[in-house]
This record gives C-alpha cells, sequence and structure tokens, in this order.
C-alpha cells in the first residue's frame, strides 16, 4: 500500500467520522458516568487507554462504524486506528463474562473468545480486498476481559490484550472520581 493509498483511506475515515478527537473522548467520559453497557464501557476503557494499552497507535479513524462505504453488512469495526509507522490497526473488543461459572458459561465464553478472533481476522481479510491493501500493511488486535485470550492471537497474527473485569470496574470509580474533581475545578474558575 502507497502513501497514497492510505492517505485516501484516511480522508474517507474523516469523511464517514468527522467528529474531532475531543467529542469522541467527552463520549466515553459520558460512558464512564453511566455503565450500563459492559462492553461500551470496555471500549472507554481502551479509548481512554490506548497509549498504555496499543503504545503504536497514533490517530482514531474509525469507531462502530464500517471500514467499507455503505456495507454494514460486512460489519462493523469497533476500532481503527491509524498507526505510527503509518498502518491500519484494527481492534475488536468483546467484554467476556470471566466471572460467571458451570459448564454452559464456559462454553458461552470459548464462543464469545472464538468470535472475537473470527470477527477481526475477517475485517482484516476484507480491508485488504476493498481497500487494495497489502496484508503487511494491515494489523489486528483483540481487546477483551478475559486474559485467555493471549495465547490464541500468537498463530493468527493478532496482538491480544485483555483487563480483568475487577480492574475495569476499579478504574471506572477511579476515573469518574477525577472527572467529578475536574469538573468542580472547572467551575469554581469561572
Amino acid at each position: 500500500m502507497t502513501g497514497d493509498e492510505i492517505h485516501k483511506f484516511v480522508l474517507y475515515c474523516k469523511k464517514i467520522q468527522p467528529q474531532p478527537q475531543e467529542d469522541i473522548k467527552r463520549f466515553f467520559e459520558g460512558v464512564v458516568g453511566f455503565p450500563y453497557d459492559k462492553e461500551l464501557l470496555l471500549q472507554s476503557y481502551l479509548f481512554l487507554n490506548i497509549q498504555k494499552i496499543f503504545p503504536f497507535c497514533s490517530e482514531l479513524l474509525l469507531f462502530e462504524k464500517s471500514p467499507i462505504s455503505d456495507y454494514t453488512d460486512l460489519g462493523k469495526c469497533d476500532f481503527v486506528y491509524l498507526t505510527l509507522a503509518e498502518k491500519i490497526f484494527i481492534i475488536e473488543t468483546k467484554f467476556i463474562d470471566t466471572t460467571a461459572t458451570g459448564a454452559t458459561e464456559r462454553k458461552r465464553r470459548n464462543k464469545h473468545r472464538n468470535k472475537v478472533f473470527e470477527q477481526v481476522i475477517t475485517l482484516k481479510s476484507r480491508f485488504s480486498e476493498y481497500w487494495q491493501i497489502n496484508l503487511e500493511q494491515l494489523e489486528c488486535g483483540v481487546f477483551t476481559t478475559d486474559p485467555e485470550v493471549a495465547w490464541r492471537g500468537n498463530g493468527a497474527n493478532v496482538v491480544t490484550k485483555a483487563v480483568s473485569i475487577d480492574k475495569l470496574e476499579y478504574w471506572r470509580i477511579g476515573y469518574k472520581k477525577s472527572l467529578l474533581i475536574e469538573n468542580i475545578r472547572v467551575s469554581h474558575r469561572h
């Protein structure tokens, strides 16, 4: 993929997701205050900590959008980032309930693990076909609440990261407090 093709793709992304990064950040900070959707909370954690989790990501290009114009049936990407090396990095997230027990829950977890890998690998292939991007220019990752996914990424060329449900909740409470403190400071300045 040449620089021109990357540039074309970045322009496409800015057209279908024109919100400035600051607006997206405010959206995710709002989710932290009302964590009813656990998947969205996980995505907020990822977005607000992207430099710690995937330090090679430089700019969010798409969030919950189809990378292929007008073909939402081909699947939406949770996140698409431009990397520091000018590659495209596709991330799929999955909140996997690791606290539930029993055979049925083990099967459900396994199904979720397999599905998230299948999704990101399929998206990578569709990206490559549609945008004529060399597979070497496309990287993909999976971010979940299940550390068990780590070994699955090795053979599939997928970068895997996880945060425990306990750590996610601890972070949510701390982040919410810090937002509250910041809002109080701002209101006292005015």
